[in-house]
């Protein structure tokens, strides 16, 4: 049966990056520049069909009350906060204050400097120091790989039925195979990918979309 997965070549990447809401957004574009200009770090921003994405999900399902682990300079909080209710909150969780003062500045210029709640700290125990009952209705994690499965157990709990939890770089850049795996973070990807498809206290699906967004539910 003929495969219907289309290769992305580096003209079909830029034809997604432009055909989304979001692709003329000049503050977007802006941070987006400003983050390259970091130097190799700067990959650990999320892509801007990732972003549009975040933003689409938020809306739809009429979230209020989000959290993101792992911040970086601020791109992907913009989108998640950007549709929320005016009630709406989103708490950030990160380890550095000289990215996040760079997110500041942009959130203070999109106008959502009040619905974002930023701690910093190790991320691990910024949670558990959340009290221990369904306090968010949706989570998206972009931080230290190793540790997505701990974010994934210490956020269930903290997140209401029918909540949509979102990791990122769940492929890796394609290293989660062949089998077995020696990289670390290769490991704890490959490891939670196969447990959320088979935890019956969530349904998944893994979407190659960037480098992988494995998006599940808690049921």
């Amino acid at each position: 049966m003929p495969s219907k997965h289309v290769p992305l070549s580096a003209s079909l990447v830029d034809y997604i990056e432009r055909c989304h809401s979001q692709s003329e957004d000049p503050l977007l574009h802006e941070l987006r520049e400003e983050t390259l200009a970091l130097g190799d770090v700067s990959i650990m921003q999320i892509t801007p069909e990732q972003g549009a994405f975040l933003s689409l999900l938020i809306g739809a399902l009429g979230v209020q009350r989000p959290i993101e682990v792992g911040t970086f300079t601020g791109y992907s909080a913009i989108c998640l906060a950007r549709p929320l209710p005016e009630e709406g909150t989103l708490l950030c969780l990160d380890s550095s204050e000289e990215w996040t003062d760079l997110a500041r500045k942009y959130w203070e210029r999109a106008g959502i400097l009040d619905r974002i709640e930023l701690k910093l700290g190790d991320a691990e125990e910024s949670i558990q120091s959340i009290p221990e009952e369904p306090l968010f209705d949706f989570a998206f994690i972009d931080a230290d790989k190793t540790r997505y499965d701990a974010y994934f157990e210490l956020l269930l709990p903290r997140l209401a039925k029918g909540s949509v939890m979102v990791f990122d770089n769940m492929l890796w850049g394609g290293r989660v195979l062949p089998e077995p795996l020696v990289e670390p973070d290769a490991r704890a990807i490959n490891a939670l990918n196969r447990k959320l498809a088979c935890d019956l206290r969530v349904e998944s699906v893994l979407l190659p979309v960037a480098d992988g967004l494995n998006i599940c539910r808690k049921l």
